[in-house]
C-alpha cells in the first residue's frame, strides 16, 4: 500500500535498508566527509582509552548511522510527495565493521495544521544482534499541494 497522510496511522512501521559495516565503508565514509578522526581508521590508537571510553577497536562514523536514516525516511516519503524536513538523532552504542545495521521507523503521530500536514517519527537503528545503537525522532511534511502525485 502507498503511505498517504490519510491512510497513515501511529503505530505503522517504516523498514529502512540493512547496511553490512565494513572497514572499506567506514574508509569510504571518512572520504567523503573528510572526517580522518582516528577513531575511525587506527585500530591502535583505538586500544587506548578515547575519551574515558574504550572501544577496543574503530568504529563507524555516527553520521554514516544519521545518513541510513535519511535513506529510509527519504526512500518511504518523496515517492508520494512527502519532504523529510527534521531528523535528530542520539548514538546509543558504537556500530564496528562487522556488524550489520537496520533502521526502523514508528509513527509516533500526525498533525495537520493550517499550513501543511505533518508525520513524527520515532526511528531506531539496530545491530544484527537487536541492540539499539541509534534512537531518535523525524519530521515529514505531506504538503497540501503535493507536487509529485
Amino acid at each position: 500500500m502507498t503511505a498517504t497522510f490519510d491512510n497513515l496511522s501511529a503505530g505503522d512501521v517504516i523498514d529502512g535498508p540493512k547496511f553490512a559495516v565494513t572497514r572499506e565503508s567506514i574508509r569510504l565514509f571518512c572520504d567523503a566527509s573528510l572526517d580522518y578522526n582516528p577513531l575511525h581508521l587506527d585500530d591502535d590508537y583505538m586500544k587506548g582509552n578515547f575519551g574515558k571510553t574504550n572501544f577496543g577497536g574503530i568504529i563507524m562514523h555516527g553520521m554514516n548511522n544519521f545518513g541510513l536514516i535519511s535513506r529510509m525516511i527519504t526512500d518511504w516519503a518523496c515517492p508520494v510527495g512527502a519532504v523529510h524536513r527534521r531528523l535528530e538523532t542520539r548514538w546509543v552504542k558504537p556500530v564496528r565493521p562487522g556488524d550489520t545495521i537496520q533502521p526502523t521507523g514508528i509513527i509516533k503521530a500526525k498533525q495537520t495544521t493550517e499550513k501543511s500536514r505533518w508525520v513524527l517519527i520515532d526511528v531506531v537503528v539496530k545491530n544484527q544482534l537487536a541492540e539499539k545503537v541509534a534512537t531518535g525522532e523525524a519530521l515529514v511534511e505531506f504538503p497540501r499541494d503535493l507536487f509529485c502525485q
